[in-house]
């Protein structure tokens, strides 16, 4: 298996393949407000195995669009929404995220939990936009620095692997300049991060090495998962998900 396979492999059979909680997604609905009788068409781009599509599934009224471009995570979330009778209400596609095949103004709402860094903040900001029905709903979760300032260290870390990382006022200024109106906004506590993303994960370790014949490759995806949630203990006071949600101008 290449490296890539083998990432999808660890992070299969898991409720999220990044930072989150049911309670974070279900605090940017009631800061969204919707109304809960109108029907409303969403996307959730980036879904993964749609830890946070069932739970919009669980909230809204209308279809839910479910888009990855890994199969293995949406024949994930297909099974689920189906045991939970959802399947009706959320419709899995395969696609990438900056080739959508969605219309213009066709969707009430875009909600994208940490993977807009796919194709970066402002550049999805800008793509995804034209989707969006005027006084639509766009909603993701990005990397923010959560302090004014931060360790070398940490700062050169994040520069190199994603230079878009910025403060909160910065990403808002993005939004405004781009044709959105900030709603609310704010950011994963460090349960996120730790009990419901990194210990399920660090748990998934051991039997990942063992149906992979403790491979050389699969090795170095387990190190550099754990070198990942060392970096994050030794920095999590500096920087966290920040939640943007967004109204787009009419």
């Amino acid at each position: 298996m290449t490296e890539l396979e083998l990432i999808i492999d660890l992070h299969k059979n898991s409720e999220r393949q990044g930072p989150g909680s049911e309670g974070d997604t279900l605090k940017a609905l009631e800061i969204l407000n919707l109304n809960t009788d109108k029907n409303f068409k969403t996307a959730d781009i980036g879904c993964g195995s749609g830890g946070q599509t069932i739970s919009l599934a669980k909230n809204l009224k209308g279809q839910i669009i479910a888009v990855d471009l890994f199969p293995e995570f949406l024949n994930e979330l297909h099974e689920k929404a189906k045991k939970l009778g959802l399947d009706d209400k959320i419709l899995t596609l395969e696609k990438s995220m900056d080739a959508l095949p969605f219309h213009k103004e066709e969707l009430d709402l875009i909600w994208s939990e940490g993977a807009i860094y796919n194709i970066g903040f402002e550049n999805g900001l800008k793509k995804w936009k034209d989707y969006l029905k005027k006084g639509g709903f766009l909603v993701v979760s990005e990397i923010t620095w959560i302090t004014p300032s931060r360790p070398n260290e940490i700062e050169e870390f994040w520069n190199v692997e994603y230079p878009e990382i910025d403060t909160a006022a910065h990403k808002i200024k993005q939004l405004e300049n781009n044709g959105y109106t900030l709603v609310g906004y704010f950011y994963l506590n460090q349960d996120s991060w730790v009990k419901n993303y990194y210990q399920p994960m660090q748990e998934r370790f051991k039997d990942f090495l063992k149906r992979n014949n403790n491979s050389g490759t699969a090795r170095k995806v387990v190190e550099d998962h754990q070198a990942e949630i060392d970096l994050y203990q030794k920095f999590k006071d500096y920087y966290s998900y920040g939640f943007y949600i967004a109204r787009k101008n009419e």
